[in-house]
């Protein structure tokens, strides 16, 4: 089963796929937005997606603070999870996302990437490391 893990921020959404087997996970694309609350075409976009690559789960990172506790980001993922629920049939998991930034910004540095190129590729990198967590903590 195909798996599709997303980074929700502010104006982007970072998304990954898995393999057809469900164990690697594949930074695919961001999707931009002008406005944080412009979310029908983000909507519509991981509709299609998931429907082109029929995927069977979404894993949704969840952005906690260091101590657990719920930020004004997580509050809004969680939103965005409702959104999404609502036009997909698709099952949606929620993964503490907790350092993936960190993560995704010293991968960037080890691959000798440019600092003005990262923000092309940390949302979706993030998504990446979200998504392959999941799979890691769950076979």
């Amino acid at each position: 089963m195909r798996l599709m893990g997303l980074d929700f921020g502010a104006h982007t959404v970072g998304v990954a796929i898995s393999d057809a087997t469900g164990t690697i996970a594949t930074a695919r694309e961001i999707i931009r937005r002008e406005r944080e609350s412009a979310l029908r075409e983000t909507v519509r976009r991981i509709e299609s997606l998931a429907r082109e690559e029929e995927i069977g789960r979404i894993v949704l990172g969840l952005p906690l603070h260091m101590d657990g506790s719920m930020s004004e980001r997580a509050e809004k993922t969680i939103r965005f999870r409702e959104m999404l629920e609502k036009r997909l049939t698709v099952p949606i998991e929620m993964q503490d996302e907790r350092l993936t930034s960190v993560e995704a910004e010293e991968i960037l540095r080890m691959r000798s990437i440019p600092k003005k190129e990262w923000k092309e590729e940390i949302d979706s990198l993030a998504a990446e490391i979200i998504l392959q967590d999941y799979i890691n903590s769950h076979g």
